[in-house]
């Protein structure tokens, strides 16, 4: 794995002003198909230590880590329905914890590891938010939405669910029509929007201490990473690249966002350093390498 960027601690200068960049830290899991199909990796953020831990040939997408790091969730279609699985960090005891004919996907663990929102497909086309304990037991869903949904992540403090709504607007006859990012309370009250620009925005997470959210959306017919304040004030376009940028994950000090970035021929892992606009490649591989989750510790 290839890993470019400065020296620990490097200073540079941004409107005469001089950022110290240090080293990321941490550990990052991520999907990747440079052994032929959608596995499960993990590696420290300066790239060392690489290994493949789920080692399946189904599709392995999605990923969660536990707040104590000692599991991580998926979905896989390993059984024939795609269905959630959690294992432990090192790639042993793998186990389903749904079982339904509908389809799960897009697990992520709360604040305190005892539950687990995702997605579900119920009869009709659109996906709605569910939660249920780490286990799988006591389903329930939290919004019952026409309307396609997807990307639930947790507040730090597990309070709420970050969430991306799909909208139609009267005579729009667009395949994915408006996405934007909203909020609710854990137990699906008080649904909040807090995005509100032009195109499909999704994929948000809280930063570490609660004050801010990146996401990605579409901009100038291009995808990239936003950051806003987490009352949808203050919203900037991060990336504002000439690639597709999707997927952000902050690193625990909430100084980094890695997310993914490339074309149709190929997507590649990132990192930028938020403050002074470094960016550091993650990963190089001949493979589609996407779905960063940086590992945060909880103090919870």
């Amino acid at each position: 794995m290839a890993f470019i960027g400065c020296n620990d601690k490097q200073k540079h200068n941004n409107d005469n002003v001089q950022v110290i960049v240090e080293q990321p830290l941490g550990k990052i899991a991520f999907i990747s198909s440079r052994d032929g199909n959608p596995e499960i990796y993990t590696a420290n953020a300066d790239g060392s230590e690489l290994r493949n831990i789920s080692n399946n040939p189904a599709m392995e997408y999605g990923i969660s880590w536990s707040p104590d790091g000692d599991q991580i969730a998926t979905y896989s279609n390993r059984d024939g329905n795609t269905e959630i699985y959690i294992m432990d960090s090192n790639g042993e005891n793998q186990r389903r914890i749904t079982d339904d004919p509908e389809v799960d996907v897009l697990p992520s663990f709360s604040p305190d590891g005892k539950q687990i929102v995702f997605m579900k497909k119920t009869g009709s086309s659109a996906r709605n938010v569910y939660l249920m304990n780490a286990d799988g037991s006591n389903i329930k869903a939290l919004t019952n939405n026409e309307m396609h949904e997807e990307s639930p992540t947790w507040s730090p403090d597990g309070s709420t669910i970050l969430f991306t709504r799909m909208l139609r607007e009267d005579g729009d006859t667009s395949y994915v029509a408006n996405g934007e990012i909203f909020t609710m309370n854990k137990d699906g009250s008080n649904v909040t929007r807090i995005t509100n620009k032009e195109g499909y925005d999704s994929g948000a997470e809280y930063a570490p201490d609660g004050k801010k959210i990146a996401f990605y959306g579409e901009a100038n017919d291009n995808w990239d990473i936003y950051i806003v304040n987490a009352d949808g004030s203050d919203l900037h376009n991060l990336t504002q690249d000439t690639i597709e940028a999707y997927s952000p994950s902050w690193s625990p000090d909430g100084k980094w966002i890695a997310y993914v970035a490339g074309n149709n021929e190929n997507y590649e892992i990132w990192m930028m350093h938020i403050a002074s606009g470094e960016r550091r490649r993650f990963t190089n591989s001949q493979g589609r390498d996407e779905s960063p989750s940086w590992f945060k510790p909880r103090n919870n």
